[in-house]
């Protein structure tokens, strides 16, 4: 359990932990109620909201103090920021706030499952579909087993990157994977659209069956290079932070899925 802010303090038993009085805030709940669903630009949470700017960015200030939001500057436009939900860290202190009200709350909080018989499609997205998008297949498949129907594409496909092989092999996974174009899929119907970088969520186009979009704003690891150069690092970050996201998925797994990869 990490040690942070948002853990209850003991010295003060009869206050609420930092958690609970953040979105105890009906502003701060829907902010977060939006992030949960996909990353969204701060224009796109004042239009959801239907409050000012000045408002939500202040509310947005308090959730990013407590390490709950985190923000990136956009690969499609600079001035621009993405701000995303960190759910691994909500759970930890939602599960905290419960063992504060009451020990035998541990343990009771977890990511949602899907309805068991339920096989859902959903596809990835990225520009090159050589890293992001194929590793995102390739973990949402390793996890939810045959409980999904999973593909990618991107709008400039590239060869599979050998640091997005490796990647996957630290899951267990053999990635092999075709570069699949964008317009060899937009005719085809899926449950979920997940884009996973913003210059492609520019040209998502619409998809039969209109299916729920979410974009999760994810730098291209192959630009992020370390000091000698390597991108691997940057990979390897990818790829922990996409199996994070899919593991709070609400259809994704069963308790069964998770028994076996634990």
């Amino acid at each position: 359990m990490y040690q942070s802010s948002l853990m209850y303090s003991r010295a003060v038993p009869e206050e609420p932990p930092l958690f609970v009085r953040l979105l105890a805030d009906p502003l701060r709940w829907r902010l977060a109620r939006e992030l949960a669903v996909s990353d969204r630009r701060v224009r796109e949470l004042v239009a959801a909201v239907g409050q000012p700017q000045n408002l939500v960015s202040y509310h947005l200030r308090q959730l990013r103090a407590a390490r709950v939001v985190t923000a990136r500057r956009s690969s499609a436009d600079g001035r621009d920021s993405y701000y995303h939900l960190d759910l691994a860290r909500c759970a930890e202190a939602w599960a905290e706030a419960g063992t504060a009200l009451h020990p035998g709350l541990a343990g009771t909080s977890g990511p949602a499952s899907h309805r068991k018989g339920q096989r859902l499609r959903v596809l990835f997205l990225c520009t090159g579909n050589s890293g992001r998008s194929p590793l995102a297949e390739a973990l949402l498949r390793h996890r939810a087993r045959d409980r999904v129907e999973v593909a990618s594409a991107g709008s400039h496909p590239k060869p599979l990157r050998p640091e997005a092989v490796r990647a996957a092999a630290e899951y267990g996974i053999v990635l092999e994977h075709e570069p699949t174009h964008l317009d060899s899929v937009r005719r085809k119907r899926f449950d979920w659209v997940i884009s996973l970088c913003d210059k492609v969520r520019e040209l998502r186009p619409d998809f039969p069956g209109e299916p729920r979009t979410i974009h999760w704003s994810l730098p291209d690891p192959a630009r992020e290079l370390d000091e000698t150069g390597d991108a691997w690092p940057a990979f390897r970050r990818t790829a922990r932070e996409l199996d994070t996201r899919i593991r709070f998925l609400p259809f994704a797994l069963t308790a069964d899925a998770e028994e076996e990869l634990s």
